[in-house]
């Protein structure tokens, strides 16, 4: 099993992302540091639209790494996330081959033995990132969305690196990789996940950093138009709503704002592109109702 540091230093993580558009900070830039020292798992908890997601593809992007990505969702079972055997495959090598009735029970196991072989398991993301020659990065999306008894599935391979199969025994990792694990809190994760892992929690930015965000995905905005949308975004977040603004949304919303070539941010236009950063119906009302405007 390779045992080798990814990055040098706290500061060499963050030039890494940045390279890559990310644009981080020093909790999150340790964080990644000590999940490639420490080598464990980060648990990245925060509002949807923060970055959870982003900042493993980034890093992934950043290494020259594979990203391998096992999205969560309910009803998420063993075969679709580590592993399961190929049925066809055994069959039609059953079918092949030509037993001899004088030595049928010999023949049978040695054709078991042959049919439980590597070659008929179809790795699904934890195993392919276990069994993987090259650095990889694991993540785990949306952890939070499968139940608390299939987190069992996770714990032995976010501790020792490692799955175990009935008929092939202990597959070890290769090369260890990075591994990230995003929830969104819509419940308690088990206490024995937790504890396996490193948490970190992302919020919305602050605003220079959203600003700063904005500018590298929005390279030909005005700095004035930018300085709008920061104070803007601020405001609404402030605001009792069903769902906040995420980040990618305010990039859509200078996106917007540029193509339909808006200089300077009223609330007449406010209101006219509100929807590109509020997606429900309710949310728009209040903050129409919030902000004075009429539509």
């Amino acid at each position: 099993m390779e045992n080798e540091f990814v990055f040098k230093s706290p500061d060499d993580v963050m030039e890494s992302l940045e390279g890559v558009d990310y644009i981080s900070s020093a909790t999150i830039t340790t964080s990644v540091f000590l999940a490639d020292r420490l080598k464990k798992p980060v648990l990245i908890e925060g509002p949807a639209g923060t970055g959870k997601t982003e900042l493993a593809k980034s890093v992934a992007a950043a290494t020259g790494s594979r990203l391998i990505r096992l999205q969560c969702y309910e009803g998420l079972d063993e075969a679709k996330a580590l592993y399961e055997w190929n049925y066809k495959k055994q069959l039609l090598r059953i079918q092949a081959q030509n037993l001899v009735t004088d030595a049928e029970n010999e023949t049978w196991k040695q054709l078991e033995e042959d049919i439980f072989s590597e070659e008929f398991l179809l790795t699904r993301p934890l195993l392919e990132a276990i069994t993987s020659e090259a650095q990889t990065v694991l993540l785990i999306d949306e952890v939070d969305r499968i139940e608390i008894e299939t987190e069992a599935l996770l714990l032995e391979i976010l501790s020792d690196f490692q799955v175990s199969i009935p008929e092939l025994g202990t597959l070890e990792a290769k090369r260890l990789p990075l591994v990230f694990l995003t929830s969104n809190n819509s419940r308690e994760l088990s206490e024995a996940l937790k504890r396996r892992c490193l948490f970190l929690h992302i919020d919305y930015p602050d605003m220079d950093r959203e600003k700063n965000i904005i500018k590298r995905r929005v390279p030909d905005i005005e700095a004035a138009l930018l300085d709008q949308i920061g104070e803007f975004v601020r405001s609404i977040r402030q605001m009792d709503l069903k769902k906040r603004p995420s980040v990618s949304e305010s990039i859509d919303w200078a996106r917007t704002l540029i193509t339909l070539g808006i200089h300077t941010l009223n609330m007449e236009i406010a209101g006219d592109t509100i929807s590109v950063l509020l997606k429900y119906q309710s949310d728009i009302e209040t903050a129409l109702k919030e902000l004075s405007i009429n539509t």
